[in-house]
């Protein structure tokens, strides 16, 4: 996969920690730059974020239509077939934007990988899979795609997970986000799951506990 575009916007100069925020199927980078005046960090808080714009794809479940998609969907029924493969090279090609962001001076554990929906899949795959410590993984309305095949690393076997999910989601069911919470602590993490009562969308409830745990994790 050819190096994705993206987005980049810094709440203060010399940035000391960055968060790439992965959209959704159909989307682009643009679709959570209005978030971030509201996520409530502190004053002077200098974190760059970096917004992707995924790949144009055909998408089975969309009749083959070319969209933005981190990997194609080849059936919508509840355990979600989709094209792995994609999935990985997408997480792939996110790691090098998180491998940039080491180069130009950030620790890797100051960086937060998050992602909705589609995004929050490739956010799992990264964040687990990544070979250095991380800040954390914020999946919103999202599901653990890769869960049979993770080749998870060890130096984020302890990474802190957030699972935010909409208790009214009609596009990714709330029970794949249980399921996801679920397998993580099999897998021996500690995922916090948060629920909201909204569809498939974010919420200022919900951005404000990203804030939160931005705050805790990477600054």
């Amino acid at each position: 996969m050819q190096d994705l575009d993206y987005i980049e916007l810094e709440t203060a100069s010399n940035p000391t920690a960055a968060v790439i925020w992965l959209h959704g199927l159909g989307a682009s980078g643009h679709d959570f730059e209005p978030v971030v005046p509201e996520l409530g960090l502190p004053d002077g808080a200098a974190v760059r974020f970096i917004f992707p714009h995924a790949p144009n794809l055909p998408v089975t479940i969309n009749g083959g239509m070319t969209m933005p998609a981190w990997y194609d969907i080849k059936a919508m029924d509840i355990d979600r077939v989709v094209d792995t493969e994609q999935l990985m090279a997408s997480a792939d090609a996110v790691a090098k934007l998180v491998d940039r962001e080491i180069e130009r001076g950030i620790p890797a554990g100051n960086i937060v990988i998050a992602g909705f929906s589609q995004g929050g899949a490739v956010a799992y795959e990264l964040g687990l899979t990544y070979p250095k410590r991380l800040a954390g993984v914020l999946a919103l309305s999202t599901y653990f795609a890769t869960a049979e095949s993770i080749q998870r690393s060890e130096a984020n076997a302890g990474i802190p997970i957030n699972v935010y999910h909409g208790t009214f989601d009609p596009v990714v069911p709330e029970s794949l986000g249980v399921r996801s919470v679920e397998t993580l602590k099999d897998m021996g993490f500690e995922p916090s799951y948060q629920t909201y009562p909204m569809e498939h969308s974010v919420c200022l409830e919900e951005v404000l506990d990203i804030g939160r745990f931005i705050r805790q994790h990477a600054l």
